[in-house]
């Protein structure tokens, strides 16, 4: 093992070992600086510039190991063989992907790819990508750029404040039985109301900030092989941690076909759950759905004949602390009230675009989330709206 004992004042240089350089607290790089790594970087002392190029460079798998995590102003990764990372890896500035993926252990989310603040990222493909866990510290907005090792398939934040540290890692695998982690999220062990949860494809995100997240999904999520699937149908649902199931996170924009598409969530906290894919929901065309009132579904026909010209949901009485919140089928939020008590009468309270604001929603099919404070219960439903 070499171990590299010097101060070295850096114009456009690689540093190369035959195993490891073993870096003890006296590298320092300066302005305009460059430094190559074609060996594993084993780092014991605080390693961090605020100057220079950090490159990881060669065709063999190189690993960051050590009991400090290494931070660098700008980093490279040229690595056809991937990079391992056995420690955090702390960016302050750009990381610029080539070639080659950034890997970790999917079991042990506490050592990942950091993009500190401001850090952004340029070059990322289905070549060069994180496959292992990205974070993002002290930010709202955030793209984590994740994959597995044949595609790209990044998760976009959106948080309501500024989030101290955000974790993703995406998983193309089976959430009732996955390969790389020991947890297993039973894809049938759901609430009433999913119809069905993803068996292709899952992400993990740490964090304890409320935020929206961005979800996509193409051709390989097979979402178009659902049986009544349809475009409007789709959700996002996460792995409750406290009911021990899938439940409905829900949507507030959604956008494509079964073939391509982009969803985002409504607000939610992170840690809440234990992961996050996409689901759909059984829309009326499904036998299933149409014939079981027991799911909680509702017809409104607000034309003042005095039946049905206000919603009316059964047990809301029993939680005077509780919200309603209405969607279309679009994933627009038409609806929101907090204590709700048979308010709705079919017109729209959130500003979302009418044709005709004076006669209220048009005729179809809505969908509700509501949430009963006092007993700690969330359910949902659809709503058929006629007039």
């Amino acid at each position: 093992m070499l171990k590299y004992l010097g101060r070295a004042f850096f114009l456009p240089l690689a540093i190369s070992a035959q195993n490891a350089l073993f870096y003890q607290g006296i590298i320092q790089i300066h302005q305009d600086g460059q430094i190559g790594f074609h060996a594993d970087l084993i780092n014991n002392e605080a390693f961090e510039n605020d100057f220079g190029l950090v490159g990881f460079y060669g065709n063999q798998p190189l690993t960051v190991q050590g009991t400090v995590s290494p931070t660098f102003l700008d980093v490279e990764f040229y690595l056809p063989g991937g990079l391992f990372l056995q420690n955090t890896l702390n960016v302050k500035n750009n990381a610029n992907f080539v070639q080659g993926d950034i890997e970790s252990d999917l079991n042990d989310d506490s050592m990942y790819l950091n993009f500190v603040q401001d850090a952004f990222f340029t070059g990322e493909t289905d070549d060069a990508k994180v496959t292992g866990y990205a974070a993002a510290a002290n930010r709202t907005n955030f793209s984590f750029p994740v994959g597995d090792s044949e595609q790209l398939r990044p998760l976009i934040m959106d948080a309501t404040n500024v989030a101290d540290l955000a974790i993703c890692g995406y998983f193309f695998e089976n959430p009732s039985m996955p390969l790389s982690i020991l947890a297993a999220f039973d894809i049938e062990q759901k609430v009433r109301n999913i119809g069905t949860v993803s068996d292709r494809e899952f992400w993990i995100l740490r964090s304890d900030a409320e935020m929206q997240v961005t979800l996509s999904w193409n051709e390989r999520s097979n979402l178009a092989t659902i049986p009544n699937a349809r475009d409007e149908s789709i959700i996002v649902v996460g792995w409750s941690k406290s009911a021990n199931q899938w439940t409905i996170i829900g949507n507030s924009v959604r956008t494509g076909t079964l073939q391509r598409g982009f969803v985002t969530s409504l607000p939610f906290v992170p840690n809440d759950y234990e992961a996050i894919t996409i689901g759909t929901i059984p829309l009326p065309t499904d036998t299933f759905a149409v014939e079981n009132p027991t799911l909680g579904n509702y017809f409104l026909s607000p034309n003042g004949d005095g039946t049905n010209d206000f919603l009316v949901i059964d047990g809301m009485e029993e939680s005077p602390n509780n919200s309603l919140m209405i969607f279309n089928k679009f994933g627009q939020k038409v609806f929101e009230q907090i204590n709700y008590t048979n308010e709705f009468i079919g017109m729209s309270n959130t500003g979302s675009f009418v044709l005709k604001p004076e006669i209220g929603l048009p005729e179809g099919i809505y969908y509700y989330l509501v949430t009963l404070d006092d007993l700690q219960l969330n359910y949902q439903g659809f709503i058929f709206l006629d007039r």
